[in-house]
């Protein structure tokens, strides 16, 4: 009798423990929760170094816990640091393999990286497991749309429009597309609607207006970059395509302000002094021009045509050496380009022609 008594009790004590430890585990898995939404709340307010530390508690208490990996991986990324995102959409999807958000944003992390094959690998995979994942969609757009593919990306984008009307994104991302097959009024169209969707949608009006631009629509184009910089006034790429607006319009003062503008933003933007150069050139300018190509080269020395610009200016000083010494350094950087070694032919033939008619 007392031996089952003793039997009994070793069986209620171990009960009673395992179910002490069940209590216990389920607590650590609320705290493992409790730190994954802290992070979610730091990684939306931009705190990302708070945001992955939160993280950390989080995959500590529990290294299977996915989301917390992924969201991690999303912290990192952020932050720029690509590597240590995709290493953790890894663990993610180790531990998930049906997790089409980690896929996703592994993809993502490959897109941003120009790795556009793995991206779009990990794109098909999300849209596999969830095939109305209008995000997967359009990222897989944008990856297509990276590659040349403009095709392929329109109809994903179709796609992850037709999923989610009201994917603003979506129809930007479309649109640039058309813009980029030279079909501008389409492109408007699917601007217009990303800006109706989201009036504050700055990239969509910034592409609305390279589209006017493009179609010779200077004013409207210029209207939209305005708006751009009312929304954002420290978006240094529209202060320089409003200059190039301007300039085409032929008002280059206004022109070399926006482009001022621009490198005081970004001192390392290449295509804004480019710019300048140019619009300093059409104002007859040469020596300003020059500088201004110098510049671009300095920050960009694979900026090919910065040298054929200055190049032609050269060429039309007479200082013909120079002009052919920069158009093969434009053909050193792209050998397969036909306008640099036209451009190449030509100034030799000037300079052939010069030293024929010099007594």
């Amino acid at each position: 009798m007392k031996k089952k008594f003793y039997g009994i009790c070793i069986i209620l004590s171990f009960l009673i423990s395992l179910t002490s430890q069940t209590q216990a585990n389920q607590i650590n898995l609320k705290d493992a929760e409790v730190y994954n939404n802290q992070g979610l709340a730091y990684l939306i307010k931009g705190d990302y170094d708070k945001a992955i530390a939160d993280f950390n508690q989080a995959i500590q208490i529990n290294p299977k816990y996915a989301e917390a990996h992924s969201n991690r991986g999303n912290a990192y990324w952020s932050k720029g640091e690509y590597n240590k995102a995709i290493s953790d959409f890894n663990q993610a999807i180790q531990i998930n393999p049906k997790f089409a958000e980690a896929y996703n944003n592994r993809g993502f992390a490959y897109l941003i990286k120009g790795d556009y094959d793995k991206a779009i690998a990990d794109f098909n995979q999300a849209i596999q497991i969830n095939p109305k994942y209008a995000e997967a969609h359009s990222n897989r757009g944008n990856a297509y749309w990276s590659k040349g593919e403009y095709n392929k990306a329109i109809s994903d984008l179709n796609q992850a429009i037709q999923i989610n009307p009201k994917f603003a994104e979506a129809y930007n991302d479309r649109g640039m597309a058309y813009s980029n097959k030279g079909d501008y009024d389409k492109a408007i169209s699917d601007f217009n609607q990303a800006i109706q969707i989201n009036p504050k949608f700055a990239e969509a009006y910034n592409a609305r207006g390279l589209a006017y631009w493009s179609k010779g629509d200077y004013d409207k184009a210029i209207a939209d970059f305005n708006q751009v910089i009312q929304i954002n006034p420290k978006f240094a790429q529209t202060y320089s395509n409003r200059g190039n607006a301007y300039r085409d319009k032929g008002d280059y003062d206004k022109a070399i302000s926006d482009f001022n503008q621009a490198i005081q933003i970004n001192p390392k933007f290449a295509q804004a002094y480019s710019n300048r150069g140019l619009a300093y050139y059409k104002k007859g300018d040469y020596d300003k021009a020059i500088a201004g190509y110098n510049q671009a080269i300095q920050i960009d020395p694979k900026f090919a045509q910065a040298y054929i610009n200055r190049g032609i200016i050269y060429a039309e000083k007479g200082d013909y050496n120079k002009a052919i010494s920069d158009a093969q350094q434009a053909i050193n950087i792209s050998p397969n380009d036909v306008k640099s070694r036209k451009f190449l032919e030509a100034v030799r033939k000037l300079q052939n022609k010069n030293q024929k008619t010099k007594p």
